[in-house]
């Protein structure tokens, strides 16, 4: 839910742009902060989780500043009250409650200066599933898309986002570790040459049926990948949220989307103030950003891998890694002697000048002997400085 705060910075930008015609440069300073941000939604089939967090200054060195120690509770229309557990760092979570999509449902919030918050009720938006996820490749980019459809034409207004994972691989395969003595061979337990890592979305993605006869979204574009990055070099995989909004909801997000992909062009509508459906009881004055609905979200994830893919030639994430031949560390005349050159998993070395970090890539051998080892900085190396080696568990 941290992507979220993307969004909420440039919120609170519009908020203070003028009528101006030129682009917004924020100043280094800035007049308020410390307004509460609300994300989530209320599940009403499945686990909710609230994202509480407090907007600092722009120029701050810190973009997230989560709201401990609140009292959150899920309350409907009929006078009922579901309390929500704090998870840490400002998550607030409740299990199944198997709500009733008959009943509005509304966010109850006391923080812990005795302030307190409420949505307005809202009614349960239920979404349908999603029909599929298809992709097609261009000749730059691979395109994303969701498909999907309600046969009671009810739900009209809808929303995506995803989470994405991928199989990436370093510039160099290391085949030597230190253990602390002497370099020796990689075991294939101790590879750090292929990993996994993922990303989450930030933009806003809406579809509507509203102008159509039948409630269908055909290929709403979910996510553009360039064919060049290192998310398609292997094998890619994106799971996708599907929302359904009410009309309320449906413009809350279309502002949001405004506000932060529009802002500050002289061609666009001037964004506008308008924050969510949260207020605040103890000071009604008070700014409050979000909006909390109610209802479903149904999923789907898919694999692509790159033999599916045209032969694109995909770019390093560091395009720039020279690797070196280095010599034994000296006094000794053999990397098997102690030295403090050699310490575990690192090679530290005198690298072409200063004193450099380095990891062991392979042997250089002359006459049967290891005179040395080629090398290359961590980052070129070590794939578990940006993902795991062990694919998730839902991986193929």
């Amino acid at each position: 839910m941290k992507k979220g705060f993307k969004y909420i910075l440039y919120i609170l930008t519009a908020i203070s742009v003028s009528a101006c015609k030129t682009p917004y440069t924020p100043a280094p300073t800035t007049t308020v902060t410390n307004y509460l941000v609300v994300e989530g939604l209320i599940n009403i089939s499945d686990s909710t989780y609230i994202n509480l967090s407090r907007t600092v200054a722009v120029s701050a060195a810190t973009t997230v500043k989560p709201e401990l120690k609140a009292t959150v509770s899920i309350e409907n229309n009929q006078g009922g009250s579901y309390p929500l557990k704090e998870l840490g760092n400002g998550v607030y979570a409740a299990a199944p409650l198997n709500l009733s999509a008959a009943n509005q449902y509304r966010l109850r919030i006391k923080t812990a200066n005795g302030n307190s918050y409420v949505s307005d009720f809202a009614a349960t938006a239920v979404s349908p599933p999603i029909d599929s996820i298809t992709w097609k490749a261009t000749s730059t980019a691979l395109n994303i898309y969701a498909n999907t459809h309600d046969p009671n034409n009810t739900t009209r207004y809808y929303r995506w986002d995803f989470t994405e994972e991928w199989e990436f691989h370093t510039n160099w395969n290391s085949q030597e570790i230190s253990n602390g003595v002497q370099i020796i061979n990689r075991l294939p337990g101790q590879q750090i040459y292929f990993c996994y890592t993922g990303d989450a979305s930030n933009n806003v993605m809406l579809g509507t049926s509203i102008q159509l006869s039948n409630d269908v979204i055909s290929q709403a574009l979910i996510n553009t990948i360039p064919s060049s990055s290192e998310k398609i070099g292997l094998e890619y995989s994106i799971f996708v949220k599907q929302y359904a909004l009410t009309k309320d909801a449906y413009d809350y997000w279309t502002l949001l989307k405004k506000n932060t992909e529009q802002l500050g062009s002289i061609f666009d509508a001037q964004p506008s103030a308008t924050i969510g459906n949260i207020h605040g009881l103890t000071n009604p004055a008070e700014v409050v950003i979000g909006y909390i609905g109610a209802g479903t979200i149904t999923t789907n994830r898919i694999f692509i891998h790159k033999n599916q893919l045209p032969n694109w030639l995909t770019t390093p994430f560091y395009p720039i890694c020279d690797a070196d031949s280095l010599d034994c560390c000296p006094p000794c005349t053999g990397c098997g002697v102690p030295t403090t050159c050699e310490v575990v998993n690192y090679l530290c070395v005198g690298f072409q000048g200063p004193l450099t970090l380095q990891i062991p890539i392979i042997p250089i051998v002359h006459g049967g002997v290891a005179i040395g080892t080629l090398a290359a900085p961590p980052k070129c190396v070590d794939c578990t400085l940006r993902g795991k080696t062990a694919p998730p568990p839902y991986w193929k």
